[in-house]
């Protein structure tokens, strides 16, 4: 019943493939590179060029932001819009209560429901930057899958949805089989997320006429779960549409950093930050990235990939402000790109820096500078701290620190008001006495 269709990488057959899509919608995912699987490419073909798509991608709402790792789904909803089809934000507060154990080696922690109230309402206004919501037929819809999942009745669940799955079959998906394999304990509320994931589909083909469902790879089993339940609950045809979970040349998980996730939420990580976190691309990545995470004309893309040499930097600051735009809006952008340029063009301590303020008193005292640098959260540790150190690879005020018993005082305080501290030639925090 379900087939893979184009593989996350082009192969020699995606330009004929391309001559043969009728829509705008699959003809973009493809030259730009979003597709992995889909379940029947010609049916879906069909009906994006008919404009008859709607299509929901389901976010659980275990963290009060999304971060890099999102892009790629976000992106495809974005553009779906954009030729003409529906798109549907489905906010997981029912889901979230259970916990996805794809990609997973241990059970996920459980959040109140508190919690996952106040991480669901940090999260609604990202969507607002990649897609328009409105009453009109092809303006966006968000939902929460809470408004079903919490009314349902165990026993009837269990005759009325549960009866369609087989044990069998859900111990070979992988979230199930890889988990039992490394013999990590799989807990039955987790077991029963791809029954709840699948019911969804079902409910958002009844209720808004959903007929597709977008998201990673890692979602293609419980994806097809949902069309199968579909089908023998009666529904309409439904579909299945996946885009590749990504790693960066070297190998590493994409949207992950020595400090952790790359979040899309300004107050869990500055415009700034995200700027750099582009700026930082790896040379191999920068012709995919800008395909994947801007909406630059394809013809503007192959002229910044065509760059050799250090003009691949120029690539890398628009690459970082296109994406920084789409985020967090164009001056925001610009802002930090200014700052970026000031700081390490010109060496200035510019004001566009992440911050932190810091009590005068403690400054007049001495602020042991390991201590300082854990505070701003360049190092994790003093450990760590000392190590960069010994390596020269930490600097206040531009000048490399040699003394790791050194403290911070009123002195070193610049006539901007602030203490510059930088790991490297590429992260800086602002001291400033408050």
């Amino acid at each position: 019943m379900f087939r893979p269709a184009a593989a996350a990488e082009p192969r020699e057959s995606d330009s004929e493939a391309m001559t043969q899509l009728k829509s705008d919608f699959l003809k973009i995912l493809t030259e730009r590179g979003y597709i992995h699987q889909c379940s029947d490419l010609a049916a879906v073909d069909d009906l994006a060029a008919k404009r008859a798509l709607i299509a929901y991608v389901g976010y659980d709402c275990t963290a009060a932001s999304l971060h890099v790792g999102h892009l790629l789904s976000i992106m495809m909803l974005h553009w779906l819009q954009q030729t003409g089809n529906k798109p549907i934000a489905l906010m997981g507060g029912g889901t979230t209560r259970v916990g996805d154990p794809s990609g997973r080696d241990e059970t996920r922690k459980m959040l109140t429901y508190e919690q996952i109230d106040a991480n669901k309402n940090s999260i609604r206004t990202t969507f607002d930057k990649f897609i328009r919501f409105g009453d009109g037929p092809g303006d966006a819809v968000m939902v929460d899958n809470a408004d079903w999942l919490t009314k349902l009745n165990y026993i009837e669940m269990l005759r009325d949805i549960g009866r369609h799955f087989s044990v069998n079959r859900m111990m070979s998906m992988d979230s199930v089989r890889m988990r039992l394999e490394r013999e990590q304990e799989l807990s039955f509320i987790e077991f029963n997320y791809m029954i709840l994931q699948s019911y969804d589909y079902v409910e958002l083909s009844r209720r808004l006429g959903a007929n597709l469902q977008m998201g990673g790879s890692d979602q293609w089993g419980n994806i097809v779960t949902g069309i199968d339940l579909g089908r023998r609950m009666g529904t309409h045809q439904l579909y299945a549409l996946t885009c590749p979970l990504l790693t960066t040349s070297s190998g590493a998980k994409m949207g992950k950093t020595a400090a952790g996730a790359v979040w899309l939420n300004a107050d869990q990580l500055s415009p700034y930050d995200y700027w750099q976190f582009w700026r930082n691309t790896e040379d191999g990545d920068v012709e995919r990235f800008l395909k994947l995470f801007t909406t630059l004309p394809m013809d503007e893309i192959a002229k910044l990939a065509a760059l050799q040499g250090s003009e691949i930097n120029e690539a890398k600051k628009t690459l970082a402000t296109e994406a920084t735009a789409l985020m967090h809006g164009r001056a925001a952008a610009e802002a930090a790109a200014e700052t970026a340029r000031q700081t390490f063009e010109q060496g200035a301590s510019a004001e566009g820096l992440p911050t932190i303020e810091v009590p005068r008193a403690d400054l007049s005292a001495g602020i042991g500078v390991l201590g300082a640098f854990v505070q701003a959260g360049l190092v994790k540790s003093n450990g760590e701290a000392r190590r960069q150190i010994q390596g020269g690879g930490l600097k206040v005020n531009d000048q490399t620190v040699a003394d790791e018993k050194a403290l911070l005082n009123e002195a070193d305080v610049t006539a901007d008001g602030t203490i510059k501290l930088s790991l490297g030639k590429k992260k800086h925090v602002l001291l400033k006495p408050v």
